[in-house]
């Protein structure tokens, strides 16, 4: 079919912000339903032929993430302090958004993570609250989203995994050296290993080769089109229908409002920095935890003198981030841990909350390494020679031999950590810069020692020559987020319902980690992209019934 691309002066049923892990998902769901979709993303479109091992342009030149110099932030801990200049929000910046560039790890939510509330109650300092939905809501889109986009794993492999209705559609990924190590390690504890899910091709899939195992995986794209992206998997099958447009490098400044307290579209400057209304029947924002809500802030009117669908006051608030710590082991024997995928083994035993602990909160660990050359060069190791060729020596000797165990931990909501507008710094576009507030709940820190902890007795147990661990800090930046217009039944303390409709504007719908009531641990995006399957599902339903 061939009807897109649209004008911005046709009425089209829906207008989606941004292409990621939900974008994406919404935009396949809303164009397969027949429905006129454009999606306005603000990065540039790229093939898997436009993807390089550039280690340089990537980790250090932002190729594939926002540029703090286009769009900086500011950051301070609490509201009393005075906010600076500082890179704290990472996101991907261009079709298929941060699914492009990551890790691939695709853990599902537990029960429990969406009814911590009631099990606990009340956390002081923290607004801890159930979502309004459960598990067995998600469960069939977590099923659907394995499918459409390929996830690899061995279901029934962990007895801590939440129910599921079908197997993986693929494989796991090969063993690594790390998940060996820590496969023996884990079991000698008494501990559970087992294949981490990746959304990354152990097999060739819908017409998608399986990973060649080049190493260049964690903040790179993939060349082979093995990793999971939407860029991949969904976004062609939408283009497909000849409903859906993809309008790249597309800088979304305001939502509009009519004086009905409907949305009719979205200014946007184009790549050429000129400014153009796409109107719309409905706007699906799927801009991330950071973007979105700083989008609503920025579409201020007389309706919404705070903000588009603020009446609550909670856009913004409620932001988490993603916490974690690192331990490192030096082995032996080369690992060569510098090849393949990050991740092929993880334990979730330390997941739930246990009140024997004293704090709230857990984790899950994996076994990886994920430094790139270059970047290991730069940082080495503890005692490491900076120059010359006693550093060449040792980072020839060391760097095929190291492995780390990585966690990722509970991040309280509180509400004062938010996304604001500064009212001093300005984007490249002249908009108002994002002002990240943030600072960890002392529970945060807490499970954050905790599994550190048990990641040094890990790592003891896998005997390396050596080993440390990385210093528990605060979190002052992410590219998980989450948070900040949270789903909830209440209009007075959420932003969207159930179905991610606002509850101040009929036809507005946000859909991405923004609506996150807890942040589970710490690997979001599986759940963001069931949440937007089952999303875009509702909406096409909705819409054929004349109800947006």
């Amino acid at each position: 079919m061939s009807r897109a691309p649209y004008k911005p002066s046709d009425l089209v049923d829906f207008v989606v912000i941004g292409s990621g892990a939900a974008g994406g998902a919404v935009a396949k769901e809303l164009s397969t339903a027949g429905f006129d979709v454009v999606v306005l993303e603000q990065g540039p479109y790229l093939r898997a032929k436009d993807f390089k091992h550039d280690e340089v342009g990537i980790r250090y030149l932002h190729a594939l993430t926002n540029d703090p110099k286009l769009q900086p932030n500011t950051f301070r801990k609490t509201e009393a302090d005075a906010a600076k200049i500082q890179t704290s929000v990472s996101y991907g910046r261009q079709v298929g958004g941060g699914t492009v560039h990551f890790t691939g790890n695709y853990w599902r939510f537990h029960q429990v993570d969406f009814q911590e509330r009631s099990r606990w109650g009340a956390l002081p300092g923290a607004s801890l609250e159930d979502w309004p939905i459960a598990y067995e809501d998600l469960e069939p889109y977590y099923t659907r989203a394995e499918e459409e986009v390929g996830v690899s794993g061995l279901a029934g492999s962990s007895p801590f995994d939440p129910p599921r209705s079908k197997p993986y559609p693929l494989p796991p990924l090969p063993v690594k050296s790390s998940g060996v190590l820590f496969e023996r390690a884990a079991k000698k504890l008494g501990l559970h290993p087992y294949p981490a899910p990746m959304a990354i091709l152990s097999q060739p899939y819908r017409g998608r080769a399986a990973c060649s195992h080049c190493g260049f995986c964690q903040s790179f794209g993939c060349e082979m089109n093995a990793k999971s992206s939407t860029l991949a998997s969904v976004i062609p099958v939408a283009e497909k229908t000849g409903h859906c447009e993809i309008r790249t490098e597309s800088y979304v400044r305001k939502i509009e409002i009519d004086a009905q307290g409907r949305v009719t579209g979205a200014t946007y400057f184009d790549a050429h920095g000129r400014e153009a209304f796409q109107r719309a029947k409905a706007v699906v924002v799927c801009a991330n935890g950071a973007e979105t809500p700083r989008l609503l802030l920025m579409s201020k009117s007389n309706l919404f003198p705070q903000g588009l669908a603020n009446s609550s006051g909670m856009v913004g608030r409620n932001l988490m981030f993603n916490t974690g710590t690192v331990t490192t082991g030096l082995f032996e024997h080369p690992l060569n841990e510098y090849k393949s995928v990050q991740v092929t083994r993880l334990i979730h035993d330390y997941y739930d909350s246990d009140a024997k602990r004293g704090f709230f909160g857990g984790g899950g660990i994996d076994a990886r390494f994920s430094q790139t050359p270059i970047g290991f060069g730069l940082n080495g190791v503890p005692g490491m020679p900076r120059w010359g060729s006693a550093w060449k020596k040792a980072a020839a000797h060391n760097y095929p031999r190291l492995m780390a165990l990585s966690s990722d931990t509970t991040c309280l909501a509180v509400e004062g950590n938010s996304i604001s507008l500064d009212p001093e710094v300005k984007d490249h576009w002249g908009l108002p810069a994002m002002r990240v507030t943030f600072k960890n709940h002392p529970d945060d820190m807490k499970v954050l020692q905790f599994i550190s902890d048990r990641q040094t007795e890990i790592m003891r147990a896998m005997e390396p020559v050596e080993q440390w661990s990385r210093p528990i800090r605060e979190v002052t930046g992410s590219a998980h987020l989450m948070g900040t217009c949270r789903m909830g039944n209440d209009p007075k303390r959420s932003v969207v319902d159930r179905w991610h409709r606002t509850h101040d504007v009929p036809n507005l719908f946000l859909v991405d980690g923004s609506s996150f009531v807890t942040s589970g641990r710490q690997q979001p995006t599986f759940t963001i992209q069931a949440l937007a399957f089952r999303a875009g599902e509702h909406l096409a339903q909705m819409a054929k019934r004349g109800e947006i």
